[in-house]
């Protein structure tokens, strides 16, 4: 450890930490060089299967156990434990696993993760914040944009043998440009949606738990209440987190709240959004579309209702699912995993 510890503080004092490449690759080939020690690496329990850039980065530097392991326990020591596909992690499991000296997730949300049972355990938390801020915003305006113009109809439309003759009036959908597009929460993910609707010329409305002059000078966004947004949004975009006050912050009554021909956008978390009352407005025509990044539950029963709709398009939670991004997810995530792991200060730390 004391080798490990010095290798880190010397890279500090040489600025190599300031890329993140240069970070990662100091505590993976420097911290961890176990295949030419004889010691064993880190036990870290994962739920996989893993994405290749993430085995291939950790190399042999770590001895990945299944989520068996977290589910049942386990006699040995459990040095850390990486969350991959956001399954829960709570105070009981931490129990069941002793010796847990960090938790890594490979994305920026953390409703899965119960952070008061880390914190009161003294586990440092990692995420992956800013990355995946731009790439995410892209995908709400390819929702966005393939709801408004009827993108995926039309895509299943043009490959059947009914697609004999071209109609100028058929499948027509509603304009982007100069619309009026309300955004909940304006975190990171919706700055950068803002940035977008600007291109557009949307008029730019936002609620979000504080007023935020910068957006406001910025984009010329306006802020207002909750039920105000609804009300007066042509498109309704979520990017707010996943908790006790979101959940089921879109339900029947606040769809009653939205013009009939408005369009909703999830790129929270699909519990953000009452899946039932979802279903009965997009049914009834309460109001015009959805498109859904994320579902509750994810994914849905194969047979829902709301998977037979012409009204809805649904990506499998493809938000920050870029090359570009996901690996340097990868990357942040193992800096964190790594990090902790030499008893050092997170870059990307929660909690």
């Amino acid at each position: 450890m004391y080798h490990i510890v010095l290798q880190i503080k010397s890279a500090q004092q040489h600025g190599a930490f300031g890329n993140p490449a240069n970070r990662l690759r100091m505590l993976t080939t420097n911290a961890y060089p176990f295949e030419n020690r004889g010691v064993h690496p880190p036990r870290v329990v994962a739920d996989g299967p893993l994405a290749p850039p993430i085995v291939e980065l950790a190399g042999n530097r770590v001895a990945w156990l299944p989520w068996q392991v977290a589910l049942d326990g386990s006699r040995e020591p459990v040095d850390a434990i990486y969350t991959y596909g956001h399954p829960h992690v709570d105070g009981a499991m931490l129990d069941r696993l002793p010796g847990v000296r960090v938790i890594s997730n490979y994305g920026v949300g953390v409703d899965h993760l119960v952070l008061a049972d880390a914190a009161k355990r003294g586990i440092p938390v990692g995420n992956t914040p800013g990355v995946l801020d731009g790439a995410t915003a892209d995908m709400g305006f390819a929702l966005l944009l393939a709801a408004a113009r009827r993108v995926v109809e039309g895509d299943r439309y043009a490959r059947s043998p009914e697609f004999t003759v071209y109609d100028p009036g058929y499948m027509l959908g509603r304009e982007v440009h100069s619309s009026t597009l309300g955004i909940v929460g304006l975190g990171r993910i919706g700055w950068q949606v803002a940035r977008r609707a600007r291109g557009f010329e949307m008029r730019v409305l936002y609620c979000n738990r504080h007023r935020r002059a910068d957006a406001e000078a910025e984009f010329g966004a306006t802020h207002l209440s909750f039920d105000e947004l609804l009300a007066a949004s042509d498109y309704v975009m979520l990017c707010c987190p996943l908790t006790r006050e979101t959940h089921h912050l879109i339900d029947a009554a606040a769809l009653a709240k939205m013009k009939p021909t408005a369009m909703l956008v999830n790129l929270a978390r699909g519990a953000v959004v009452d899946t039932e009352a979802l279903t009965a407005a997009l049914e009834t025509g309460r109001i015009a579309a959805a498109a859904l990044d994320v579902t509750e539950p994810e994914p849905l029963p194969r047979d829902h209702r709301l998977l037979r709709l012409p009204n809805v398009v649904i990506a499998p939670h493809l938000g920050s699912a870029s090359l570009q991004t996901r690996q340097r997810m990868a990357e942040m995530s193992l800096e964190n995993l790594f990090a902790g792991l030499a008893g050092q200060p997170l870059p990307y730390r929660i909690s």
